[in-house]
């Protein structure tokens, strides 16, 4: 069965039934893209919120822990939700203006890329073309 996405108004969901956050990270004119270290498939920077953790402060944790970035700017771009499997789950999809990185890491994300679009093989193939089409938006 395919995911079905759903992209609802930014901060439409309340914080607390937020589960992600995914962020769109531009360095230098390139979008950032991971790949976690037991796929050889491609994603944004996301990951979940921790309890009591507020959404924006996970995206930048998730940023530095995913991809080394130390500096950015953030702006909510959307809420969005994923229902799979008669489960749904909820988001939040940052744009991330990068200034700075340092080396990655070590937690799970084996190697980062810069792309001017987006990548062929990636993780959430049903998912990430949505989101990333509204990070691409004029």
């Amino acid at each position: 069965m395919i995911p079905q996405v759903q992209v609802l108004a930014p901060g439409s969901v309340d914080n607390s039934e937020l589960s992600y956050v995914v962020m769109g990270a531009r360095y230098q004119g390139q979008w950032i893209f991971v790949r976690h270290h037991q796929r050889q498939t491609w994603e944004l920077p996301a990951g979940h919120i921790e309890a009591g953790e507020e959404p924006d402060r996970a995206a930048v944790r998730e940023l530095y822990e995913e991809a080394g970035v130390i500096k950015s700017s953030l702006t909510v771009v959307s809420d969005y939700s994923v229902n799979h499997l008669g489960k749904c789950a909820y988001g939040r999809l940052y744009f991330a203006e990068v200034k700075e990185l340092e080396s990655l890491p070590d937690y799970e994300i084996e190697e980062i890329q810069l792309c001017r679009e987006l990548p062929s093989r990636l993780t959430y193939p049903y998912v990430q073309p949505q989101l990333f089409a509204l990070l691409t938006l004029p």
